[in-house]
């Protein structure tokens, strides 16, 4: 269970560098250079990968690429939907209801084995 566990916590805090560097330059930086949102980007972007490659060797230990890769999603989109309605102030819709509950049913059935015991 502690590989879970790790590989979770990790790909939390991952997605977190990973939301930042694909957003917020739209609110901190709207009118600068394209070039430089890119640059800030990357810098956030290898904090994201220095916690996300280690996340992914620990989850292949005890999950496949697309259990893997279902969890991502999910974390991805647990850690968005704050972002956007607190960091960018975006108004949430039912629509972020149904894409979650859509992401649910993908979790059940790449890992229904291991949740029903087969």
């Amino acid at each position: 269970m502690n590989s879970y566990l790790t590989t979770v916590g990790l790909l939390c805090l991952s997605n977190v560098f990973m939301t930042f560097a694909w957003y917020a330059h739209l609110r901190n930086m709207p009118t600068k250079l394209w070039l430089l949102a890119v640059l800030a980007s990357w810098g956030l972007a290898f904090f994201e990968y220095v916690l996300q490659v280690p996340a992914n060797r620990i989850g292949h230990q005890v999950m496949n690429v697309g259990q893997l890769k279902i969890l991502q999603e999910v974390i991805s989109l647990s850690v968005f939907v704050p972002f956007s309605m607190l960091y960018m102030k975006e108004k949430p819709s039912l629509d972020f209801l149904w894409a979650g509950l859509c992401i649910l049913g993908a979790v059940f059935f790449l890992f229904r084995r291991k949740l029903l015991g087969h």
